[in-house]
């Protein structure tokens, strides 16, 4: 058994080395099966309907995006092709353990650790995005109600501004001043570096302030928004912790019944590891685990305002 599993492992070697395949390359080759470039007529009802893309493309699209506001992007490329030789280990490893009903689930399973590192390290982006857009739409809203010029109103309150939102801001400075005046095209460049829902509305009123002053009111009620999702958020995080720990407390059971089982009964585990009908069990239980973990990330991740 191991013998075939070894050479299966020197073929995709030699074949990565033959075609002298990078990560960025297999990171190309990924996105281009995955996600579909959009047709006229796609872009078109995604205009009319107003909502995002959703998917396994989108989500690796947006993944990538926020690694390169990060600074990180070159680890989008580790993750995919990571992903990718841990896919195959996931194979191999349920081949080895003689039950082929574990390889989806071994397979995604593996898989899915680049990306979840990936994650973490986005996440720690957004959160702390989120605590300063609350603060520097905040100061700069005050400055413009008094102003009357978004422009200055941004330019003194800079140095207040701390990343990853002032080179943001430091971008809308040089747009305004040095590359155009026209300060609704400076906004709206603005508004597509941050992906947050409440700072676009933000946005979307202050071009609107440019033709109607006395729409500047609005503005402050738009960022206390930030505060709302915020109290819910930490209202909510202990109860979703909790959520989560119950979730992996029932999947650490689901696993370790399978040890317990040569202790308490060795002919069960016996039927469960060596029979055809307890392999596809556990083959069944993996992918019941794969999916759940899914839904858990679905559901308990924080709140976001929707407009």
């Amino acid at each position: 058994m191991i013998f075939p599993v070894i050479a299966s492992v020197f073929l995709i070697i030699a074949v990565v080395c033959f075609l002298n395949l990078t990560p960025q390359q297999i990171t190309d080759d990924i996105n281009s099966v995955i996600s579909k470039k959009p047709n006229l007529r796609d872009r078109a009802r995604s205009l009319r309907s107003g909502k995002k893309k959703k998917g396994l493309g989108a989500r690796l699209n947006y993944l990538q995006s926020a690694l390169k506001a990060c600074g990180k992007e070159s680890k989008f490329a580790v993750a995919c092709s990571s992903a990718l030789i841990l896919f195959a280990v996931g194979a191999v490893a349920a081949v080895l353990i003689n039950n082929i009903f574990l390889i989806p689930a071994f397979s995604v399973a593996f898989a899915m650790i680049p990306f979840i590192y990936v994650k973490n390290i986005t996440s720690i982006y957004e959160r702390q995005t989120k605590e300063e857009l609350e603060t520097t739409l905040s100061i700069i809203t005050t400055s413009y109600v008094r102003s009357d010029d978004i422009v200055s109103a941004v330019q003194e309150n800079l140095p207040y501004i701390r990343p990853p939102l002032k080179d943001c801001f430091t971008a809308f400075i040089g747009d305004a001043l040095a590359v155009s005046s026209n300060i609704k095209r400076a906004i709206k460049k603005l508004k597509a570096k941050i992906d947050d829902e409440i700072f676009q509305e933000w946005c979307d009123t202050l071009i609107q302030c440019q033709d109607n002053r006395e729409m500047k009111d609005t503005l402050q009620p738009v960022v206390a928004k930030l505060t709302d999702v915020r109290i819910v958020n930490n209202e909510l995080n202990t109860m979703m912790s909790a959520v989560r720990t119950e979730y992996y407390t029932m999947v650490g059971l689901v696993v370790g019944n399978v040890p317990l089982l040569y202790v308490l009964n060795k002919d069960w585990f016996h039927t469960l590891i060596y029979e055809t009908s307890g392999k596809m069990v556990l083959g069944v239980c993996g992918i019941v685990i794969v999916i759940t973990y899914f839904f858990m990330l679905k559901f308990t991740k924080p709140v976001e305002f929707k407009r």
